[in-house]
């Protein structure tokens, strides 16, 4: 008990002042899988002492989730909670930070038809999307942290009794989060400054694009007009330092949406609001998907493609080194927060303004305008492993290896 006291303790405490960075005066709004609620009470401990005036919650119940996919009517999978998102976009206009607790069961929704999920996920993303644009744009601090609730620490360990999988869970989240130091909030910082030098490189750099080869990839992705990298901290608009991701390992930037050719294939599977996504492979062509098949998953998958126009383009690409906490834990995660932290990645969807010189000053059509996609989703799915090679192409055509084999050259 006191081993799990220790691990609730720490990760409550770099959430707050290193995922966060909360400032004192400043609103905290939590959402969480019910399981979670040990964590959450850590978590708002440690918000109050830090000065929040206020620290608002919002539990997640998947097995009630579940009963409306096997009792609702049909009709009412193109509805959305519109009145709870608009209330969300209120409290983070009004300057509250946002935290989100990770946790789901990966496997929630399988054996569900992949139509009614496809509508579902589409009306939550409309209706949610003043709230991805406020976390997108950095209007406000915010951050991922992650919980191990049991019906995830099962997939993740499917031989082990559901107690010692828990354990083995928290043990991986404890050591991917850097937690397993003596002063886990000096241990961030010195990351972070890691991850800033090499974000201070490649803006250096101005690549035109990035070639990425490995098994099944050949993949050339343009790199939006006026693009930076970023990675680590970010300094959000209400001038709070946070760092979005905990864990985190990447450095990312914009492609531009139009220039995007050849083919891809994952390297991990991509579990999605409850469907699992296994070997991806796909084609695109001036900068659109044309192509797109999975082993499993293909339905939702074609569905996802399908939310709007830029669901068919890339938002993001990020490179991670094989060598990475996450990568060397030789875990599958089923976790978009971890296992893109294992490897070099592509995003589906909806560009990060941050990601485009004064990025925040500009309009999305302005953002557009400089190669920056615009969608409802954000999807990330990886690419890297230690087959990929990444090479940087300058704006001449010239090929500059950036890794080898997953590796910073």
């Amino acid at each position: 008990m006191e081993l799990y006291e220790h691990y609730l303790d720490s990760l409550a405490k770099v959430a707050v002042h290193v995922g966060l960075g909360l400032q004192e005066g400043q609103e905290l709004l939590i959402t969480a899988p019910i399981e979670a609620v040990p964590l959450v009470r850590k978590i708002t401990e440690y918000a109050y002492k830090a000065g929040s005036p206020l620290v608002s919650v919002l539990y997640d119940d998947e097995a009630a989730h579940l009963l409306r996919f096997q009792h609702a009517p049909e009709a009412s999978f193109d509805k959305a909670p519109q009145w709870l998102y608009n209330g969300m976009a209120e409290a983070f206009q009004a300057g509250a930070a946002r935290l989100h607790i990770a946790g789901s069961d990966p496997n929630l929704l399988g054996g569900q038809p992949p139509e009614k999920v496809a509508r579902a996920n589409r009306a939550r993303s409309l209706a949610y999307r003043r709230v991805l644009e406020l976390i997108t744009t950095h209007h406000i601090n915010w951050s991922i942290v992650a919980y191990p609730q049991p019906a995830w620490a099962r997939a993740v360990f499917p031989g082990l009794p559901e107690q010692e999988a828990v354990r083995k869970l928290w043990e991986a989240i404890f050591k991917a989060s850097r937690l397993d130091t003596p002063d886990p909030v000096a241990t961030w910082k010195a990351h972070n400054q890691h991850l800033a030098e090499r974000v201070a490189y490649l803006n250096q750099k101005r690549y035109h694009a990035l070639h990425f080869k490995g098994p099944g990839t050949d993949l050339l992705v343009g790199l939006a007009d006026d693009h930076l990298w970023a990675g680590g901290a970010v300094q959000a608009k209400n001038g709070a330092v946070c760092n979005p991701n905990i864990p985190t390992e990447e450095v990312f930037t914009a492609p531009h949406k139009d220039r995007i050719e050849g083919v891809v294939r994952s390297t991990k599977p991509l579990s999605y609001l409850g469907s699992l996504l296994e070997d991806i492979e796909v084609r695109f062509e001036k900068g659109r998907v044309v192509e797109a098949t999975a082993r499993s998953g293909a339905d939702v998958l074609n569905r996802v493609l399908q939310t709007d126009e830029g669901a068919k383009s890339l938002g993001e690409v990020a490179l991670v080194p094989h060598s990475s906490p996450i990568a060397q834990s030789g875990l599958l995660f089923y976790n978009t927060l971890f296992d893109e932290n294992a490897a070099s990645h592509i995003a589906l969807g909806q560009a990060y303004s941050e990601c485009i010189q004064g990025g925040s000053q500009l309009s999305p059509e302005e953002l557009e305008a400089k190669g920056a996609n615009r969608s409802l989703i954000h999807i990330d799915w990886m690419i890297g492993s230690g087959e990929v090679d990444v090479d940087g192409i300058t704006a001449s055509g010239q090929a500059e290896p950036l890794m080898r084999k997953g590796e910073w050259v």
